[in-house]
């Protein structure tokens, strides 16, 4: 019975926020909507910030359940995550401000963690062969600010240009990404950042030395060239 009374809440508010946005979901409206009383929205998900916090994890459900099974090439993978991420926004303005035009110093919303622990582990399997030029928390705030500032620029604009969101995807991919797999002998920075994205596949030095060795290769990682 709890369950199915949160999840009625949680839809409702969902409901509410796709047609009149983030104003439209006061907790007096959405207990009246889902048929409750506001002191049940408070006992279940806490405050206001939980309910929010509830309706983003469950719009975000149909945005993975969109995604793709990962292929052999993980930069075209990278590729297919900005558009489904862009394309996720623009058709979900209401969640995707919910998720990333309020930000919390400090914090975030559960469903925007997710979607960035995603994102580094995309940026992670291109470290993995040697193909970032960039350290690997670089690339992802790279690529994470600049797919989010892409998606709020576009819903902030009367008529967005299509193309805008392909030409800011590839200038980031070209920033991030050598254009070919390393090979033989990728330099000091890609065997850096290569190695450092494979260190979480060792159990070869300890937790003193991995720590160290991290640091090393996160130094050698930033003298990439600007």
């Amino acid at each position: 019975m709890r369950d199915a009374t949160r999840e009625r809440i949680v839809e409702t508010a969902a409901e509410l926020l796709a047609r009149g946005g983030r104003e439209a979901v006061t907790t007096r409206a959405v207990a009246t909507a889902a048929g409750v009383q506001p002191p049940t929205i408070y006992r279940l998900f806490g405050d206001k910030v939980g309910l929010l916090d509830a309706v983003t994890e469950h719009g975000f459900q149909a945005y993975l359940a969109d995604k793709g099974v990962a292929s052999a090439d993980p930069v075209a993978d990278l590729r297919a995550g900005w558009d489904l991420h862009v394309g996720f926004g623009l058709a979900n303005p209401g969640l995707y401000a919910l998720m990333y035009g309020d930000p919390r110093p400090g914090a975030a919303s559960p469903a925007a963690t997710r979607a960035t622990t995603m994102l580094r582990a995309l940026v992670g399997r291109i470290a993995a062969v040697g193909r970032l030029r960039v350290a690997e928390e670089q690339a992802v705030a790279l690529v994470h600010a600049a797919a989010c500032g892409t998606v709020l620029t576009l819903l902030a604009t009367a008529a967005p240009d299509p193309a805008v969101s392909g030409l800011a995807r590839e200038a980031v991919l070209a920033a991030v990404i050598a254009d070919a797999p390393a090979v033989a002998a990728p330099g000091p920075v890609g065997a850096a950042v290569a190695l450092r994205a494979a260190l979480a596949d060792t159990d070869a030095v300890t937790t003193g030395e991995r720590g160290l060795l991290e640091e090393w290769l996160d130094r050698i990682a930033a003298t990439a060239p600007r």
